[in-house]
């Protein structure tokens, strides 16, 4: 299984750090089981580094690696780096009910779930791995 770290690369907005370390751990191994379903690479990846970023940073990297103009939630990499976006987490926490921390948690839930091997390109695919990071979420909520 591989090591999770996850650090702050943003001060504007507060959260739990202590706790979306808890939930993120608490998620790693059920994302594990996925990747072995799956065949992502996260079986193969020794760590995984969740950064928690502001728009600008996450707009850049949206724009360099994707060609994608402004911010967006969570951008994943295969080599087993997940940006999340604070300020993103601020805007749509109540939108689904979760406070900024638990809705940090499921961004990198989303982005270990890509790096098990779950895509959301296609409306089947994405409602499917919606699916799973929600139960994933709740499940490691659970164990705290």
């Amino acid at each position: 299984m591989p090591e999770i770290l996850i650090v702050s690369r943003q001060r504007l907005i507060p959260y739990g750090h202590d706790r979306l370390v808890l939930l993120v751990k608490n998620a790693l191994p059920l994302c594990v089981e996925a990747a072995a379903r799956l065949g992502g690479p996260l079986l193969d990846l020794s760590h995984v580094e969740c950064a928690v970023v502001g728009h600008r940073p996450m707009a850049r990297v949206h724009r360099e690696f994707l060609g994608i103009c402004g911010s967006t939630d969570v951008i994943t990499f295969p080599y087993g780096e997940i940006l999340v976006c604070a300020p993103a987490a601020n805007e749509r926490a109540a939108e689904f009910g979760h406070d900024v921390t638990t809705e940090l948690a499921l961004y990198c839930i989303h982005g270990l779930l890509h790096l098990a091997g779950h895509d959301d390109l296609w409306p089947d695919s994405a409602r499917r791995m919606s699916r799973e990071q929600e139960r994933i979420l709740k499940a490691a909520g659970s164990a705290l």
